[in-house]
Formats: C-alpha cells, structure tokens, sequence
C-alpha cells in the first residue's frame, strides 16, 4: 500500500481515503479513481505530500490520474443526465405515492450507477420504486436517505454570518454537537439564534467549545456568590473569553472583578 490521501467522492458523498499511486496532484485537484465496482471521480481534500497511516481495508480504490479536459467533459454530461434523471425519479415517487422528496442525483463517473438523494420523516419501502428506476436507466440505482443536515451540505446556502455554509464548503464530516455547547458559551437558548439553515444547533458551536470549556474551568457561575476586595457579592454576568465577571455588591453598587483576582 502506497501513499494514503483524503479524497471526497462525487458530487455529494463522503470524505474516503484513496492510494495516491504515485500520481502528481494537490489538495483541491480532481482526480479519476479506480475502486471496486468502476471509477470514480473524487475532490482531494488533504495535503498530498504529507504520509497518512491507514489500514488497507480502509481504503475504498486509488488514484488512476488527474482529471483530464476529457474527463471534465464526461462530469458535465453527467451532470445533465442527472437533472433529467432527478426528474425521472419525482414523477416516479408521486405515482407511487411515497412520502420522500428526492433532493439531489448524481451519476458515478463511469455511469454505472445513478445516486439518487431524499429526505422522509420516517422509514420508506423504495422497492419498488428502485424496480421502476432500473428499467427506466438500465443501470444499478441506489436511493439514500439523508437528514436535514446533510441536505444543507448537499444543497448548500449561507448562514446568517454571509459566508458559505461550513458543512457545503470545506467541512468534512459534520461534528458531534449539543445544546451544552450553546450553554457553555453563555449563548441566548433562542432556537432561532443557535440553529442553522438545517434546524439543527449550528456547526460553528463546536470550533471554540473547548476553548470555552477550558477558560471557565475555574470562572464562577451566574449567580455565584463571591468576595471581592470591595466586599461580597452576587455574579451578575460572566466573560469568559475577556476573562473578567461583574458582581453586585448591593445597594446599587457593582464592580468588576478580572481572573487574576478571582485567583487571589
């Protein structure tokens, strides 16, 4: 097994590892994969020059070649057939009557598969549906559903910060996330101000959690009582980041008192 990078499969999958076989490319470059069933065409995601260390059961194919001017050819064409094809497919479901909404398509590079993306509140016997596709392409079909927040990766957009969604432009799998993280970071528990696009708490939660986590390790909390060297008081409000707390000595006064203090 030869050099191991991350290479992001299609236009919508996952983050898989790939032996780079010797083939000249960097991070951001599209590549032609071979694996197991035909090829593939996948984004590199990881830097190329560095040695990544992983088990070869773990790696789904390797690298044939840079994409070509030919080969961007056969992703444009593909990409049309995809949009005929998504089309296909709702008429399909509607005279089915299933309860999914198909969200995206897409066809493998060698186009022996057809992708087909939806989102349902529950479970969904697509047996059926997978018999009609087949006849209708001639191909293997596979039908995956997905949740609300890979479907704001897939579709993309922009969070209320203006910049592109983390999760449709350079994250590579989404993060473990709670509503503790929006507690620890002193954030209003508004749903709309702590979710995203998809509903869900938002990705950027999880970037300084442990920063957060590590700074307030020994800041008290709200509505701790503490001295200070103007008295007792109740903490009123906490800064965890500028490191200092407000605390309300009573009769209309307050003070400010930094970490450094608080350690004394």
């Amino acid at each position: 097994m030869g050099k191991i990078i991350e290479v992001r499969l299609g236009e919508y999958r996952g983050v898989e590892k790939a032996d780079l076989n010797n083939v000249e490319c960097g991070r951001g470059d599209r590549v032609i994969l071979e694996v197991e069933r035909g090829t593939e065409v996948g984004e590199v995601v990881s830097d190329t020059t560095k040695v990544c260390k992983e088990k070869a059961e773990n790696v789904v194919g390797k690298v044939l070649r840079k994409a070509t001017k030919g080969d961007w050819n056969q992703l444009t064409n593909n990409r049309l057939k995809a949009k005929d094809a998504i089309n296909t497919c709702v008429r399909k479901v509607n005279e089915r009557r299933l309860d999914m909404r198909v969200t995206k398509c897409e066809y493998t590079f060698d186009c022996s598969k057809v992708i087909f993306y939806f989102t349902s509140d529950g479970r969904v016997d697509f047996r059926a549906l997978v018999k009609d596709l087949a006849k209708v392409f001639r191909v293997r079909i596979e039908l995956k559903q997905i949740g609300v927040r890979d479907k704001a990766k897939i579709v993309g957009g922009y969070g209320v910060c203006g910049r592109e969604l983390c999760c449709s432009s350079y994250m590579k799998n989404f993060h473990p996330l709670s509503i503790k993280m929006a507690k620890q970071q002193n954030l209003p528990l508004n749903p709309t101000r702590i979710s995203g696009v998809c509903g869900r708490i938002k990705c950027c939660m999880a970037y300084e959690f442990s920063v957060y986590k590590q700074f307030a390790r020994r800041m008290p909390d709200m509505g701790d009582k503490i001295s200070t060297s103007e008295g007792k008081g109740r903490v009123t409000d906490v800064n965890i980041l500028k490191r200092f707390v407000l605390v309300d000595l009573g009769e209309g006064k307050a003070t400010k008192v930094s970490y450094g203090q608080l350690d004394e």
